[in-house]
């Protein structure tokens, strides 16, 4: 199980990673959905493309499991809440998170790998 951080997502629809990402399922947190679609510059064809990537993979939204994972991984590492939000989604369903974010796979409760980029 792979989820994508939404730095991943970005570098993907952009054209930006170094290399394409392994044939797997994919998932990711309904804040990685918020978040890309939230960004005040968005043309029409690229919430569109966001769309059409989203419909794709299978998005997470928060439970209580994710919710009390998010307050200890919050009080411990002190990051901000939606990176914490998609980390806690990783570590809910066990999932390897890949990201370009440091702070991210310094998280000893959950897998990461880092994804090099362009």
């Amino acid at each position: 199980m792979i989820l994508l951080d939404t730095n991943i997502v970005l570098y993907l629809l952009g054209g930006r990673l170094a290399n394409p990402l392994p044939v797997g399922q994919y998932f990711a947190s309904i804040i990685t959905e918020i978040e890309l679609l939230s960004y005040s510059g968005l043309s029409s064809e690229e919430e569109r493309q966001i769309i059409n990537f989203l419909d794709c993979i299978t998005l997470i939204g928060i439970d209580n499991n994710i919710k009390n994972l998010t307050i200890a991984l919050r009080k411990q590492y002190r990051l901000r809440l939606p990176d914490t939000i998609i980390a806690a989604t990783a570590q809910s369903v066990d999932a390897i998170l890949f990201t370009t974010d440091i702070k991210l796979t310094n998280l000893t409760e959950i897998n990461t790998q880092s994804v090099k980029t362009l």
